[in-house]
């Protein structure tokens, strides 16, 4: 247990002292080209730890890992200026708003191109993700079962959306919460219109309709000695049915199997063209120290795996991150409005948490991480929150509009503000993380 908080502390440090770098010195290198004198780059805040200085800059690393800045000259406007060209507030009002841009900027570029380096050599997925929406399994009295959906239904439209992949299902169902998604159904010829409500599940309350894929359970290695063994089962059977249910979502076998707690159990089979049945009794069976009951098959998890050229990767990096982006939006207006709850979002705590796990599930899914909390951060800077490089943005904004700066009074009670709400939202944020880990149900 210590050993995997120290694990996740470490990870969660280097991946956001990688993000912080990444975001400062978009705006170093902005101010650096515009002529802006920088005064201190510095990855954390607080005593610094190490320092050095080359011209006039003083570069830093910091005690408090979580954040970082860079000052430039001239860039507070209650301080005493010379007017000198070197200083920030001198600059031009367009100069400025690249030099505050180009922190969130180079945060989302980066979440693009993480993306398309780890798909040019390593794209993963399960294959179902990219397939025509079929259902494979319903749990009883979930969303989808009370207005009629059945294993085998094809979801032939999802809201404005044609022939959805299960993909887009997944994604759409997890940030709706109580709100009706018009549906359409294919089965047996036919086309049924329905209307899914999501309820909220799980500790960060996400939607959830108690639909699964299409994946069916496709034996991949029978262990001989074992009730499936010694039924016959052969590898390339398909498992479709237990006791009478219908089951075409290969974890939801194992599942059921499990929960009969060795009462026999009988698997309709299909061999080929032939469906059979045959009544097997689990057996308690030790599994990595945890006792399970088993018959003895395991099946094929059809993953899709391959190496994209480098358009293509950096296609589907753009691709993947513009859905994230819309989905973020989506997600925020729901919880501002109130139709999404608040837990789902993360703090400190759960960034460590999903870091520590991302990198024992190993590289690819820590990259994976990386870069949608890489896109996070450039998102949640470009908000118009005071304190933040997007409320810097929208001053400027207003004093484009109005042709003169505001009075350094009105700035600082807008930073007075900003400081506070960033206070209270980290506060929040935490006691979400703590709140999640004490109660994960």
């Amino acid at each position: 247990m210590a050993g995997s908080f120290i694990t996740d502390v470490v990870v969660v440090v280097l991946v956001l002292g990688l993000m912080i770098f990444v975001h400062e010195l978009g705006h170093f290198l902005a101010a650096k080209f515009f002529g802006v004198r920088v005064l201190v780059f510095s990855l954390g805040f607080g005593k610094k730890l190490l320092h050095w200085t080359r011209g006039d800059t003083d570069y830093r690393i910091s005690a408090l890992p979580f954040g970082g800045y860079v000052k430039m000259a001239g860039d507070d406007p209650s301080a005493d200026r010379t007017g000198e060209p070197w200083e920030f507030l001198t600059k031009p009002r367009w100069q400025r708003f690249v030099v505050v841009v180009m922190g969130p900027t180079m945060n989302i570029l980066l979440a693009v191109l993480l993306l398309a380096g780890l798909y040019r050599f390593h794209f993963q997925k399960p294959a179902f993700e990219e397939q025509p929406a079929r259902v494979g399994d319903v749990d009883d009295n979930s969303p989808a079962s009370q207005i009629g959906v059945k294993p085998g239904d094809l979801v032939v439209r999802l809201d404005e959306l044609q022939n959805p992949h299960w993909e887009n299902l997944q994604e759409k169902i997890l940030i709706t919460v109580g709100e009706a998604i018009p549906i359409a159904v294919e089965r047996e010829g036919r086309t049924l219109n329905m209307a899914l409500t999501p309820r909220p599940s799980g500790p960060d309350r996400v939607g959830d309709a108690g639909l699964y894929p299409y994946a069916p359970g496709v034996v991949d290695k029978v262990e001989p000695g074992l009730p499936a063994g010694r039924a016959g089962l052969q590898p390339g059977d398909q498992i479709v049915g237990i006791d009478g249910k219908k089951v075409l979502y290969w974890p939801h076998v194992a599942f059921l199997i499990q929960s009969s707690k060795g009462k026999p159990v009988e698997l309709s089979v299909l061999r080929g063209d032939r469906e059979f049945s045959t009544t097997l009794k689990p057996v308690l069976t030790d599994v990595m120290g945890e006792k399970r009951w088993r018959v003895g098959v395991t099946f094929h998890n059809d993953m899709l795996v391959k190496k994209l050229a480098w358009g293509s990767a950096l296609a589907a990096a753009v691709q993947d991150n513009s859905r994230y982006c819309l989905d973020t939006f989506d997600v925020l207006g729901k919880i501002i409005t109130r139709r999404l709850s608040p837990r789902t979002l993360a703090g400190p705590i759960g960034i460590a948490q999903a870091s520590g796990e991302a990198y024992r599930a190993g590289f690819p899914e820590l990259l994976m991480l990386v870069s949608f909390i890489s896109l996070q951060l450039g998102i949640f800077n470009l908000l118009p929150i005071p304190i933040m490089d997007g409320g810097v943005i929208m001053l400027l904004l207003v004093e484009g509009l109005i042709r003169h700066d505001l009075s350094v009074k009105v700035k600082e009670r807008f930073l007075q503000v900003g400081f506070l709400f960033l206070l209270l939202l980290v506060v929040f944020l935490m006691c979400n993380d703590i709140m999640r880990t004490l109660r994960p149900y």
